[in-house]
């Protein structure tokens, strides 16, 4: 950084005195550190801020690495991966070309924890604002696996932040809160990570005093900030944090961030970014548009099942006296001691139907397809093969798809096969269901009951111990069989499109 761009920004941060806070903070505790980058305007300030500090220092100091980890949930916006990709390759190169102690690395999920093995894979509902299951598995596990896997090589970390007061008042406040403030020290405990420190070196800073940093300090690994500011304009958005606990804000309705969000109503980033001529991304916006349609409650029963993934009903109404009751035990022990219905009963919804996730999955590998077409990457993945796989798996051990339909609904939807596995104990068959399905039909006996029995015994066929098989039947037998008329005539429940809840599986 020259002289000039110091004196340009002086009145307005002290720039001299963070970089000697910084380096102060670094020497003292002698502990590696993690800095959480999400790829924009915050997170950027904060490397750029501690990489300049950290180049003031004689090389024989540098003893502790400084880990630069950004999240990709998978289903991050294209145009925002291949952004968070070319910096962290600019990182590496030149932090290892200077001699710095910088590391960048990419955290992910794991494989039966992404979006889509579980939106079509288990069948759980699109995110909402009740039920956002996608944030602890796709972005809180990935970077706590990796703080905690520093701090067990190290014995403790510090966490370096990019969180700012000036953000919202509730940010404010918790930013503010003494309880884990450690006296006489720039760092904090974190509330959850016990062998955890955070440091948050803007946490004073306003947008204005970002930006007015980002665009006259230039970036020291070589990228354009103009060019991240020209994306910020481009998507008329905020920035989505590295989420490390429950406790960090949402992305809220204008962000960075997940492509298939349906917490928000709209997604004004992909919006805008389509306005401003990224137009191949259209094909994903109407899908993920298509996906919150889902949500509606006057449709829920068109994809989602009457049973949860436990194999439980879950109704929910009143009592005559207005008192809540939940569950099938509590509300047929109600009905036997006052010889009374319950008032306003509710159906709460479970996974979406296996036909719906097999449309789902149809659709994606059109968008995908739409996508590679039209967009300025021929390879990009809206969804991996890794993935592909185990939703198949998923499909052929837990939701009876005897018919194996994900190489068909692939083939169909690409023109081309994958390397598919084959199970070497045998699978059961779509014409081996529909003799199935003829002979519980005339007995009066689930199919999918039977079918689920003889999936146990398949799985644990050819083992020296089958002391589970036992525990595995019982589970199975357990859950609740009856079909979604019997239930919503013994249960007085109103007709099929009215009054449906969506809750947790």
């Amino acid at each position: 950084m020259s002289q000039n761009d110091s004196q340009n920004i002086e009145n307005e941060v002290d720039l001299e005195s963070i970089y000697a806070e910084i380096r102060e903070t670094y020497l003292s505790t002698n502990l590696p550190w993690v800095i959480g980058y999400s790829g924009g305007k915050d997170s950027t300030t904060v490397v750029q801020l501690i990489w300049y500090a950290l180049s003031g220092l004689p090389k024989n100091q540098l003893k502790m690495p400084v880990y630069i980890i950004a999240s990709d949930t998978m289903v991050e916006t294209p145009v925002i991966v291949d952004h968070l990709n070319l910096t962290l390759r600019r990182m590496n190169e030149s932090a290892k070309e200077n001699g710095l102690p910088f590391e960048a690395h990419k955290v992910m999920p794991q494989i039966t924890d992404t979006f889509w093995v579980n939106l079509i894979g288990r069948g759980y509902p699109a995110p909402n604002q009740r039920f956002r299951w996608c944030t602890e598995r796709m972005k809180i596990q990935p970077a706590n696996r990796f703080i905690l896997d520093r701090a067990a090589e190290f014995g403790e970390v510090v966490m370096v932040l990019g969180g700012r007061k000036s953000e919202s008042i509730s940010r404010a406040q918790v930013m503010n809160n003494k309880e884990h403030k450690i006296t006489g020290s720039k760092l904090g405990r974190h509330h959850i990570l016990s062998r955890a420190y955070v440091y948050t070196p803007i946490a004073d800073f306003s947008t204005q005093d970002v930006w007015t940093y980002l665009l006259q300090v230039p970036s020291p690994w070589g990228s354009n900030n103009r060019d991240l500011a020209s994306m910020y304009r481009s998507a008329n958005s905020g920035e989505c944090p590295l989420v490390i606990d429950d406790t960090t804000p949402s992305c809220g309705n204008s962000r960075f961030g997940c492509w298939t969000c349906t917490v928000v109503t709209r997604d004004k980033s992909m919006e805008a970014m389509i306005d401003n001529g990224e137009e191949w991304m259209l094909p994903m916006l109407e899908f993920r548009d298509w996906l919150a349609e889902t949500q509606d409650p006057e449709k829920k029963y068109l994809y989602r099942e009457h049973k949860r993934r436990t194999g439980e009903v879950l109704i929910e109404g009143k009592t005559a006296d207005g008192q809540r009751v939940r569950g099938l035990k509590n509300i047929e022990m109600y009905m036997e001691e006052s010889g009374e219905a319950i008032k306003d009963p509710k159906l709460v919804r479970g996974p979406y139907k296996l036909a719906f996730c097999k449309e789902m999955l149809k659709r994606l590998f059109e968008t995908q397809h739409l996508v590679r077409q039209e967009g300025p990457d021929p390879n990009t993945d809206l969804i991996t093969e890794a993935e592909i796989h185990e939703i198949r798996r998923i499909w052929r051990t837990e939701r009876q798809d005897w018919e194996d339909s994900i190489p068909q609904i692939y083939y169909e939807a690409t023109g081309k096969q994958l390397d598919w596995l084959q199970d070497d104990i045998g699978s059961f068959s779509a014409q081996e269901y529909k003799i199935l399905q003829e002979v519980c039909e005339e007995n009066g006996i689930p199919t999918d009951l039977v079918a689920r029995l003889m999936e146990q015994e398949r799985q644990l066929q050819g083992m020296h111990r089958r002391s589970g098989i036992t525990q595995r039947i019982g589970s199975v037998l357990s859950e609740e069989w009856r079909d979604e008329d019997m239930i919503r005539t013994t249960y007085n429940l109103p007709p099929l499109h009215e009054g449906d809840e969506t809750e947790i599986l």
